[in-house]
């Protein structure tokens, strides 16, 4: 059984609105942050980086939130949220899924910071070039790899989702929005919000 450890309010609803899309069955455990579960020894073996969310499946463990969607999009490949490792696009998707872990949260810390990194230096350029590069590749739509929802999706998505439409970290643009409206559309993404409100 797929154990999908989680918290109410935190990064876990990428893994929960990943879950409700693939359909597969699992077990949510809820993991209280505010008490310290993430640090008790049980879950340390699961991710020793005591952080949510973190998920569980037979023999295998992990942590990190796009791995995790990675993880179930390669291992259940029915669940159709990737495309084959043989599919051009595949190239595409693995950017775009590790877009919002390695682009959007550190131009979302930069922001929030106040931070002046030198583009330069820093690994995902600057905030405006983030935003702007996706931007462009949104306005094509309707989803990242064009006409196919898929777990890059759910990473970009949940990254977005929580930089313009949550905490309004991030000025909305006009692509971004009908991004959204679609991603908030989604069945799978509607029961995730369900579930993390708590």
């Amino acid at each position: 059984m797929i154990r999908l450890y989680w918290s109410p309010r935190s990064r876990s609803f990428t893994t929960l609105w990943l879950m409700e899309e693939s359909g597969l069955p699992y077990e949510r455990v809820l993991t209280d942050i505010s008490t310290g579960a993430q640090k008790a020894p049980d879950f340390l073996k699961v991710n020793p980086m005591g952080k949510v969310p973190a998920l569980s499946d037979g023999d295998a463990a992990l942590g990190e939130a796009a791995a995790i969607c990675a993880y179930i999009a390669d291992r259940y490949p029915e669940a159709k949220l990737a495309p084959a490792a043989t599919d051009p696009r595949r190239a595409r998707y693995l950017q775009w899924l590790f877009f919002s872990p390695g682009c959007i949260e550190p131009a979302i810390i930069q922001i929030y910071t106040n931070i002046e990194v030198p583009t330069s230096t820093a690994a995902w350029g600057s905030a405006t070039q983030v935003f702007d590069v996706l931007e462009a590749a949104l306005e094509k739509g309707p989803w990242i790899l064009g006409e196919d929802f898929s777990a890059a999706d759910i990473t970009i998505g949940s990254g977005l989702n929580f930089a313009v439409r949550q905490f309004k970290m991030v000025p909305s643009r006009p692509a971004f929005d009908a991004y959204l409206g679609r991603c908030m559309a989604r069945p799978a993404f509607q029961r995730a919000e369900k579930i993390a409100a708590g």
